[in-house]
């Protein structure tokens, strides 16, 4: 049953990726909207690292492996988004400013609209950053909780929507076909849940410190997105409302938590 649970945690924060898409396909969505549940989610993911993810994995392995993890998980996803910008080159403009360049994020390159042969290629790297160790944290926190963690769970699962629903966008407007795009996003899903699959099966009789470490791996990667890419997104298009909006989703994921 817990490979179960693992599994089905890693598929409903990776099918959200393929709502996004299906809604950016066929509905038109204000960016504002957009903007306002990127926010949300944003908020949501910071109390969920918090509470669910760091202070357990502090709790469990001791305050060592948390630091190096942590720290080794920020860095990983800061290189690898300085990695996609150089590769991304200097020919695409970010979806909000005119200019464009190396430093932009990786959401931002994810929603230019070129049609350039590598642009398919920037996307699904830059989404398997964010899905894989969003993944092993699910398919972990069944470890903790014998079950699905519920505000992890809505935490990836907001963050998701947001993030595919402003690529497909700038996909479809940019000539890419259904097929394409779905195909994309469905095989991100699909690798989302063997994820959270592999990491509790290979993962659960680990040391606590080992399981520690690679949870706060995790955490620190995510928060570093958070940072680099959501909240700046966010407040791209949303800056009146967005501290608010960030702020309602932490009370949301801290209340869960608390209730839980």
């Amino acid at each position: 049953m817990a490979l179960f649970f693992a599994a089905f945690s890693g598929f409903l924060g990776g099918v959200t990726l393929i709502l996004g898409a299906l809604l950016a396909w066929f509905v038109h969505v204000p960016k504002g909207a957009v903007a306002s549940v990127m926010a949300f989610g944003a908020g949501v993911l910071i109390s969920a690292l918090a509470y669910e993810l760091v202070e357990e994995a502090t709790a469990d392995g001791g305050l060592l492996p948390t630091v190096i993890g942590f720290t080794g998980g920020a860095l990983l996803y800061v290189g690898a988004d300085w990695l996609l910008s150089r590769r991304g080159g200097s020919t695409r403009a970010t979806a909000h400013a005119p200019h464009s360049g190396p430093a932009r994020n990786i959401t931002q390159r994810r929603a230019a609209g070129s049609a350039d042969s590598n642009s398919g290629t920037v996307i699904a790297a830059g989404a398997l950053i964010d899905g894989i160790p969003e993944s092993i944290v699910l398919g972990l926190s069944v470890t903790a909780t014998g079950g699905i963690s519920l505000p992890i769970v809505l935490a990836i699962a907001i963050s998701n929507v947001p993030e595919s629903l402003s690529s497909t966008s700038q996909l479809k407007d940019s000539g890419r076909t259904a097929r394409f795009v779905f195909g994309l996003w469905t095989g991100i899903a699909l690798i989302s849940t063997l994820a959270a699959f592999l990491g509790y099966l290979l993962l659960r009789d680990s040391p606590v410190e080992l399981i520690s470490l690679i949870t706060t791996v995790a955490a620190g990667g995510l928060l570093a997105m958070v940072c680099n890419t959501m909240i700046p997104e966010a407040f791209s298009r949303e800056r009146t409302l967005t501290g608010l909006w960030a702020t309602l989703g932490f009370l949301t994921a801290f209340s869960l938590h608390e209730l839980g």
